[in-house]
């Protein structure tokens, strides 16, 4: 008996080895990366991610963030059953709902992030009760449906430090800072003058509200897909493309194509606020002698001219042309004949006192 008692531990042995086994144990778990291998991931660092719209942009969003290794689809939500049923298809495992405040009530503790794609008036208020819980957001362009919206969800994302970031292709591509890259290098001079134009809308814009409603798709749930904007009868063409023309849903040509092609400006040359605007629209004719006056719908083409203050990159204001309904700028002299001007439909051109530069539409 006396041998087996001196064999036992005393107090301070006892604790020094429970303490030495659990950091043996604990390094089990928590090892330096590069001792995991390349390429691995570890599970801390991967994303759960639900997804608001899952047709459409969304679509192909949720599909790179599952391509690139680094995120799980855990949620998908969508208010047509039609168009969610390639994501549903591609992650079986992923609950599905079709009202995205269910889906926040119910799973917030599951996931980590939310993809917002859904037509641009529902932006910003599933964006914003995302950030209330603490979820970090990826949000499709246009970020909001106007511009108090665009500040709201600024503060909030500083309120509720959150990561947030636009679907914005161009801006995630080198182009824009090959551009800029050229500007501060003075290649071009002093920019003055930036012209930005589309060859959007290719959906129907400068028209007047059908008077005929129609039948509710089964697949789709109308009173959701309206969601902030006021009740109308559904129909036909408005849904899952033409929204864009209607100013309840969308934001016109300039909302769906200024984000990649003006994105180039504000990059280059540290744009702000503008200081004035003013802008003309086209009109449509009814018939042979009256003009059509439809104020729901966005205007058939429009020439905007915004004027920004000097910036630190800049010797004075810039005046900035967009331009879309198929609008275009003088075409320049150093072009050559058989050039294409920016891609054809789509282009950004700077104008400085040394010369001038020009993109497409990713820049």
């Amino acid at each position: 008996m006396e041998n087996e008692k001196n064999n036992l531990p005393d107090n301070n042995s006892r604790r020094t080895f429970i303490k030495n086994t659990a950091l043996a144990s604990a390094g089990f778990f928590i090892v330096p990366r590069h001792v995991l291998g390349r390429g691995f991931l570890a599970p801390s660092d991967r994303l759960t991610i639900a997804g608001i719209g899952a047709g459409g942009k969304g679509e192909s969003d949720l599909a790179n963030f599952f391509k690139s290794g680094k995120a799980d689809i855990a949620f998908l939500c969508d208010v047509d059953d039609k168009r969610a049923a390639t994501s549903v298809k591609n992650f079986p495992k992923a609950k599905y709902y079709k009202d995205w405040r269910e889906m926040l009530d119910k799973e917030s503790k599951n996931f980590d992030a939310v993809s917002v794609s859904t037509p641009d008036h529902n932006h910003a208020i599933a964006t914003l009760a995302a950030m209330q819980l603490g979820k970090h957001v990826y949000v499709q362009k246009p970020l909001t449906h106007d511009i108090y919206e665009a500040r709201a969800l600024t503060e909030a994302a500083k309120k509720y430090k959150v990561v947030t970031q636009m679907g914005n292709q161009g801006a995630s591509a080198d182009g824009t800072r090959i551009m800029r890259e050229w500007y501060d290098a003075n290649l071009i001079g002093d920019v003055h003058t930036i012209y930005a134009w589309t060859d959007r809308p290719v959906w129907p814009q400068g028209i007047q509200w059908p008077a005929t409603k129609a039948e509710v798709p089964s697949t789709l749930d109308w009173n959701l897909w309206l969601g902030t904007a006021p009740y109308k009868d559904f129909v036909e063409k408005l849904v899952p493309f033409n929204w864009r023309g209607w100013w309840d849903y969308g934001t016109g040509a300039l909302g769906d194509m200024g984000c990649h092609l003006l994105e180039v400006a504000f990059r280059v040359l540290d744009l702000k606020y503008a200081s004035d605007v003013q802008a003309s629209v086209g009109s449509v004719y009814v018939d042979e002698f009256k003009r059509g006056y439809f104020p729901e719908s966005c205007p058939p083409s429009s020439h905007v001219t915004l004027t920004f203050p000097k910036t630190a990159k800049t010797k004075g204001p810039v005046t900035v042309h967009w331009m879309d309904g198929g609008i275009q700028p003088e075409r320049p002299l150093e072009l050559g004949a058989n050039e294409v001007f920016g891609d054809g439909g789509n282009g950004t051109l700077f104008i400085g006192t040394k010369g001038k530069m020009m993109c497409g539409t990713y820049s």
